[in-house]
């Protein structure tokens, strides 16, 4: 039998992952933690979870520290997770915004905290299929996350038979990607619309350059109030005037951040405060 969490152990651990990702986790989580690194505990043979905060307090763990932190960090992703929000961005932002860029220019958006790639792939086959909409217009697809072996999978692009199940429309399926039994591999043209890469959202985000579209989903559920608003003000100041962020249902920047205003009628979608403002005072006439 293994010994319970003791008080230093937790606070190593959850000392470890607020730095080095943002991540707050409180005692009612414990059961999480010792879901999600008993792999790892396993793997050191370690006794118990005890044992991997020792490890951790240890000089040269800077290897087994990225490892937890990735191990904590993954989370669930499936296409067109929510769907309302793809279905905005298909019939409203995507066409504003190319009727605001001339021809040649590139709108460029990024999925945050992009996981295995799903949110990443979503967008691109809407934007496959948005082509006489673009009328020459580029469009660029960032896809970053904190975790390699997530970003691995997502720059690999395959998938199980459960995971083209989870919100993939059957003729998107067919259309964009191939059987390899017993999994599924999406199509090089929509592989080679994304690029995917190493980046944590602490990190400075001006590193990224500018976007058009932010989609930032149920991932600040996992910050402290002044986390999340460290993050959604860096992510506002790389927009434009008519930049767009999609944020997940459970989520919102009110009463964190001035930089960003909800569209009117519309849940989890955000514009920029002033163009924001603009849109709500046109709605209502």
């Amino acid at each position: 039998m293994t010994a319970p969490l003791s008080s230093l152990a937790f606070e190593t651990l959850a000392s470890l992952l607020k730095s080095k990702s943002g991540l707050i986790v409180g005692t009612d989580k414990i059961y999480l933690l010792e879901a999600r690194l008993n792999g790892i505990v396993k793997r050191e043979k370690l006794n118990d979870m005890n044992g991997l905060a020792e490890r951790l307090r240890r000089p040269g763990s800077d290897t087994l520290a990225r490892e937890v932190v990735e191990a904590m960090t993954t989370n669930e992703s499936f296409f067109f997770r929510d769907d309302k929000p793809f279905q905005h961005f298909r019939s409203q932002a995507l066409p504003c915004l190319v009727a605001a860029r001339p021809p040649g220019s590139t709108i460029r958006i990024w999925s945050a905290a992009s996981s295995s790639g799903q949110e990443a792939y979503s967008l691109a086959m809407i934007v496959a299929e948005s082509t006489a909409v673009l009328a020459g217009r580029k469009v660029e697809i960032i896809g970053t996350d904190i975790a390699r072996d997530q970003l691995a999978r997502a720059r690999d692009g395959v998938y199980s038979q459960f995971e083209v199940q989870r919100g993939l429309p059957v003729q998107m399926l067919m259309r964009y990607f191939k059987r390899e039994e017993p999994n599924w591999r999406i199509a090089d043209t929509i592989r080679a619309m994304v690029e995917f890469r190493e980046f944590n959202l602490l990190s400075d985000l001006r590193a990224l350059g500018k976007f058009d579209i932010v989609f930032c989903r149920n991932v600040l559920i996992y910050f402290d109030q002044p986390t999340k608003a460290r993050v959604l003000e860096a992510a506002a100041a790389l927009m434009p005037p008519d930049g767009l962020m999609y944020l997940g249902g459970a989520e919102t920047v009110l009463g964190i951040t001035n930089r960003l205003t909800p569209l009117p009628n519309e849940r989890g979608v955000y514009g920029v405060a002033a163009m924001a403002a603009k849109q709500r005072l046109v709605a209502a006439v």
